[in-house]
């Protein structure tokens, strides 16, 4: 992906790297066998809420170094100013993309005569704490937490997603970022908490509600791809546009079922299948209008 410009801000960056909880995280840690597919449901690419809820074990961490380890001096806004930094380090990439999915969002939102309350990007390996969702673990996958408004990402385990679960290509990481942030959106805009009340009160509704909210989101991702575009902030080419469109798919609810060799069931469905998911996601990127993004009918 080209860039407008190779400024990075780091001031809604909370890099905690080095800074793991001692033990593992209660909650996310010792997860094994299906664990990581439970984590995969409920946290990649958008869980929000409190992660912590699916698990009561606790375990040890682990963190492996990658392209998105430990920065060279802590000073991201210089180390990170090149084009060959954002295109060559996971922590600048991730950054680079955090920041324009805030501006776009930002000019959007003051378009309309509103305000736009921006999250913060949290960088953590092997553990951290959150403000009101527990704690998660260098297995949680990228997360947005509505509690303290802030998107948690550990670079190491995304640099595994990119790996075995078929995010190639930046437009991708830059599609988990822009679905992280669209559930901030959510929340600052009160959906978030309306959807949770549905589920309260209609408990066997509640993967329903769950399934709209997440395609909502990969909606909005789908319209920031198209602003941001359409305004300059990025370029995206058709082949960083199938780079999205094939993450998205990889992560419906039926392509993980059936790739843990479990039997695929609609009714346990909480993000969407890999088909709804790259409906919604074609669905704002072809549109550029949040208005579009009507998941739940």
């Amino acid at each position: 992906m080209k860039f407008d410009d190779n400024r990075v801000d780091t001031s809604g960056l909370e890099d905690r790297r080095g800074g793991g909880l001692p033990g593992g995280a209660a909650g996310l840690g010792g997860l094994g066998g299906l664990g990581i597919i439970g984590v995969l449901l409920w946290l990649l690419l958008g869980g929000s809420g409190d992660p912590s809820a699916m698990f009561t074990d606790s375990g040890t961490g682990t963190t492996s170094s990658s392209s998105g380890g430990q920065a060279g001096t802590g000073n991201l806004a210089v180390e990170c100013a090149t084009a060959e930094a954002l295109n060559t380090r996971d922590d600048c990439f991730v950054l680079k993309a955090f920041n324009e999915t805030n501006e776009v969002w930002t000019d959007y939102f003051g378009a309309q005569g509103q305000t736009y309350s921006q999250p913060k990007l949290v960088y953590y390996d092997r553990a951290t704490t959150t403000g009101g969702c527990g704690n998660a673990s260098a297995n949680a996958g990228p997360f947005y937490c509505p509690a303290d408004q802030r998107v948690y990402i550990d670079l190491n385990f995304l640099t595994q997603l990119q790996d075995q679960y078929g995010f190639n290509g930046q437009y991708a990481t830059a599609y988990i970022v822009a679905h992280e942030v669209a559930h901030h959106i959510q929340t600052a805009s009160g959906i978030e908490s309306q959807v949770r009340q549905l589920q309260q009160r209609n408990p066997s509704q509640a993967n329903k509600y769950s399934v709209a909210l997440e395609l909502q989101a990969d909606c909005l991702a789908g319209v920031w791809g198209r602003k941001a575009n359409d305004a300059g902030n990025v370029v995206i080419t058709q082949a960083e546009y199938a780079q999205a469109l094939n993450a998205a798919a990889a992560v419906g609810d039926d392509a993980i079922m059936s790739g843990a060799g479990l039997r695929v069931n609609p009714e346990q469905f909480t993000h969407g299948s890999a088909a709804q998911r790259q409906q919604w996601f074609t669905t704002g990127f072809q549109s550029g209008d949040q208005g579009a993004c009507n998941t739940f009918g």
